[in-house]
């Protein structure tokens, strides 16, 4: 009986996926007309290049852009002799500050560059009577389809691989063109509003000369020149495919000096050929493999969208060989400015927010490109390690270009030297969702033990024997003044740097390197504890508790994400826990973004809060979000939930919000696999597929009228796990590759060969 059980029950994840499988109509974007803003555009991308699909002047607009178009000049003054943490900390100590922003921060806003810029734009000049009936992404295959009400209609996709973009009108009463459209390097906007960082200068400050325009009967190029050699090229062309269907592709290609690319002619030359059809063939497959990954299906019509709307996003930025997800990834802004925070890689949250839905979503290969990115820019950080704070050993600028060079800004942030470690904790959760030990040996442990040999060689020992960073900083509490620095370890910093060598003394560990393990252990024991109220509040710092309402939980690191503190951990961690959380609460959203909403989700989450956690996503759906998705970071609705207003396009609360989703039915930080450990008590009616716990294992679950009735777990690469739930309340289908005991304390123990399958149901 056991056996037929489980051959019926092998069958469940194709009936979950029937449920769930694919991204359904309901979760595409769906409007009755055209955008007329760039940043509620039609996104398409691929993580190498992108395009905003909207309508400019009565003209329709494919805004084009390319992840590695960057004008890469040094930031002025960063390189002066003074460039070092030691001057910083003797002009703190002397409270004579003023020369360090002046050096240091101004010349993030006041220099235009370095920066990420657009690439330019294409223009389909349309009949001017008629008007777009609808327009709609499709999320099953990253399609785009445009319909106007005199039929004419247009189909267009960035194909998911190639750095080609496809589009095909069809209905047309005559040839569609496209018109090139450059950025304006050479005409100012006018606008009188005085940049900053927030609201980029006019392009036309990069200094460009005007690029080459091109034209043949069927096709057009564009060649500009940037800085330091830089050139990029836009080229596209078209042809008729019967009397009323014209069909184009188009290409954008990043050449440096010393690095050989492709042209955008010569891939088009090599793509065109085969036609739009045949490139829709390998293009839909790759996005359908995309989606077999993960699904989910919840009663809350709106985060279950939201929730699908993020992974299109993501598999639309992500790629293992593409650079890593800057602030607006492949869809920098074309408004003829420089983007909101010069679109470059913010590593005091930016980056790290956005690769949050990876692991447990199961995109691990997609991951890979942030930390593919870090290896390769070893060579510069450790010149900027030895060269701004004297040490050896890694550590990352907060705020680099494209090659990983340090911009400034906020020097507290931007040259914070416990960068490196948030940046460790992604290379640990690659491996603990991989197990992969190759990567383990010769990527993880490497990056840790040059992050512990850094943090090992700033740190010094206080009075009372504990280690000290030189200035300690919790981003971005008071802003860039004097009074951002402390002298003692922040929270933020604290937690970094246990986590740092805690984690090196478990991967050293697991590589039987026993030596380097004591170690590591060893400095560890020599950092304090963590700053907290009378009331069990985590703080900012010592004497300066969580006082006003901040974007950035910066002092709560040791909870989410790093998860120093857990909930699993009895009543004293819950305790600081919960009334950590009230604090927030208590203090309130006034300046909070639409990403502190994302990550108050996941801190909801793993207090096993699935109702305020729901509620936090909610609010983040329908408040800081553009019609097309995007995070808009402002209240866009007005309605209190912050006093910030504005709308600054970045991805990384877009991301979070897909993690705070997952962490709600899915955690497994704590050795344990506990499914649906934070979803509303109304919620009855939940499922997911195929998301991954820590230990390489897949997850199937499905709960109906509030009871979960069915789990499937899947091992890729064998070994131990726990279950939180109790053995006796479960008939288990196990073969011999998965052994199960009762662990005791509502737990099931797991042992796994690789491959291995084991199939629950209640009894």
């Amino acid at each position: 009986m056991l056996r037929c059980l489980a051959f019926l029950l092998f069958l469940c994840p194709i009936s979950i996926s029937a449920v769930h499988g694919q991204p359904k109509a309901r979760h595409n974007l769906t409007f009755d007309r055209l955008p007329v803003v760039w940043d509620e555009a039609l996104p398409l991308g691929n993580g190498t290049v992108g395009a905003l699909i909207w309508e400019k002047d009565h003209r329709l607009r494919f805004s084009l852009d390319r992840a590695d178009i960057w004008d890469m000049r040094p930031m002025k003054g960063l390189h002066r002799k003074e460039f070092s943490f030691d001057w910083v900390r003797g002009q703190v100590l002397k409270n004579d500050y003023k020369p360090v922003q002046e050096y240091f921060d101004a010349p993030y806003d006041r220099e235009p560059a370095p920066s990420k810029i657009p690439a330019g734009a294409l223009e389909f000049e349309l009949p001017g009577n008629i008007r777009a009936v609808s327009a709609s992404v499709s999320l099953e295959n990253a399609t785009c389809e445009v319909h106007w009400n005199n039929g004419l209609k247009l189909t267009t996709f960035v194909h998911a691989t190639q750095p080609v973009g496809w589009f095909r009108f069809e209905n047309a009463a005559e040839e569609i063109k496209p018109v090139l459209a450059p950025p304006p390097y050479q005409a100012r906007i006018g606008n009188s509003v005085t940049p900053n960082s927030l609201i980029g200068d006019d392009l036309a400050r990069l200094g460009y000369k005007p690029g080459v325009v091109k034209k043949t009967s069927n096709e057009i190029t564009y060649e500009q020149e940037g800085w330091g050699g830089l050139i990029y090229r836009i080229s596209v062309r078209w042809k008729k495919v019967n009397a009323t269907t014209t069909e184009g592709a188009w290409s954008v290609s990043a050449h440096y000096p010393g690095k050989n690319a492709s042209g955008a002619s010569k891939i088009l030359a090599a793509a065109f050929p085969a036609g739009m059809k045949t490139a829709f063939a390998s293009h839909a497959a790759w996005w359908n493999d995309f989606w077999q990954k993960s699904a989910v299906s919840v009663p809350d019509s709106l985060l279950e969208k939201q929730w699908y709307l993020e992974q299109y996003k993501f598999g639309s930025v992500a790629r293992e060989d593409t650079p890593p997800i800057s602030l607006q990834g492949v869809w920098t802004a074309d408004n003829g400015r420089i983007p909101p925070w010069k679109g470059d890689f913010h590593h005091d949250l930016n980056t790290q927010l956005s690769y949050w839905p990876a692991y447990s979503g199961n995109h691990l290969k997609e991951a890979l490109g942030y930390l593919n990115h870090l290896d390769a820019n070893k060579a510069n950080y450790k010149r900027y390690t030895r060269q701004y704070f004297g040490v050896e050993g890694l550590n990352v600028p907060g705020v680099t270009t494209l090659d990983g060079t340090e911009m400034g800004g906020w020097i507290q942030y931007s040259l914070s030297p416990t960068v490196s470690a948030w940046l460790a904790h992604h290379y640990y959760l690659q491996w603990r969702y991989s197990m992969d030990r190759e990567f383990l040996k010769s990527r993880a442990y490497p990056w840790f033990r040059e992050v512990a040999t850094f943090l090992a060689g700033i740190t010094r020992k206080d009075e009372n024997g504990l280690r000290q960073l030189p200035l300690s900083s919790s981003p971005e509490i008071n802003n860039n003044s004097i009074n951002a620095w402390f002298t003692k370890n922040t929270n933020y910093d604290l937690a970094l740097m246990k986590f740092v060598f805690k984690t090196a003394a478990e991967l050293a560990r697991e590589l039987a390197l026993e030596k380097d393990a004591a170690r590591w252990l060893a400095l560890y024991s020599e950092f304090g504890a963590f700053a907290t109220t009378g009331n069990d509040e985590l703080m900012f710092a010592e004497n300066l508790p969580y006082h006003e309402s901040h974007r950035h939980f910066s002092h709560l690191m040791a909870i989410h994400p790093l998860g120093l503190i857990k909930w699993e951990d009895g009543e004293a961690a819950r305790s600081v826990i919960k009334n950590t959380i009230r604090s927030l609460e208590t203090v309130g959203p006034a300046l909070w973004c639409g990403y502190s909403y994302s990550w108050s989700a996941n801190l909801y989450a793993r207090a096993k809060d699935g109702e305020s956690a729901a509620k936090a996503l909610r609010i983040f759906a329908k408040a800081f979000c553009l019609p097309n998705s995007f995070h808009a970071n402002g209240d866009q609705t007005r309605s209190g939930y912050s006093t910030f207003t504005y709308r600054p396009f970045t991805l990384e609360g877009n991301m979070a919000f897909a993690a705070g989703l997952q962490e709600m039915l899915l955690q497994s930080y704590n050795g344990a696999i506990e499914i649906m450990p934070a979803v509303p008590s109304e919620w009855q009616n939940i499922s997911f597929r195929r998301l991954r716990a820590e230990g390489a294992f897949l997850v199937d679950a499905s709960m109906r009228n509030g009871r979960l009735e069915t789990v499937t777990i899947q091992s890729e690469k064998g070994g131990k796990t726990k279950l939180m739930l109790p053995l006796r309340e479960w008939n288990i289908t196990a073969g011999s590759s998965f052994r199960v005991a009762d662990a005791g304390d509502g737990y099931t123990a797991l042992d796994a060969e690789p491959g291995a399958k084991l199939v629950l149901t209640r009894k």
